[in-house]
């Protein structure tokens, strides 16, 4: 895994069902506050990539759920790309409380598609510049 970044998360009611653990929606919520965090702290502001004419559309979403979060919990989500990307760019995310637990892990795969063309198109070298450092 390559170029890991921190995402610092607390917990907030309205993301949890009446038991105060987090619903199942709000993990992808979480993955992608991380990415965008992940894609910034690498240098590629999302906005930017959309107006050079380059989309990140979701193709697939892996959630594994090892323990509750809970309401409150200030949790560390872990991101890390899975390998340099082509066509499409894959991330691993792990989410711990603040005792170091995991409690969940998760995947997304985008593509890279023109905005254009609405097709899918390489990896931009802009990007690939940015992770060769």
């Amino acid at each position: 895994m390559l170029k890991e970044t921190q995402t610092p998360i607390e917990v907030r009611y309205a993301e949890t069902d009446q038991m105060q653990i987090v619903h199942h929606s709000n993990y992808a919520i979480y993955f992608e506050q991380a990415r965008v965090d992940w894609l910034r702290k690498q240098g590629m502001q999302y906005d930017k990539l959309e107006k050079e004419g380059v989309m990140l559309p979701l193709i697939k979403l892996e959630v594994n759920y090892k323990k509750p979060t809970v309401f409150g919990d200030k949790i560390l989500v872990k991101t890390f790309l899975e390998k340099i990307p082509s066509v499409k760019i894959s991330f691993d995310y792990f989410i711990y409380n603040d005792k170091n637990e995991l409690l969940t892990k998760g995947k997304t795969v985008h593509a890279f598609v023109s905005s254009e063309t609405r097709r899918p198109m390489r990896c931009p070298q802009s990007i690939l510049d940015l992770l060769s450092d």
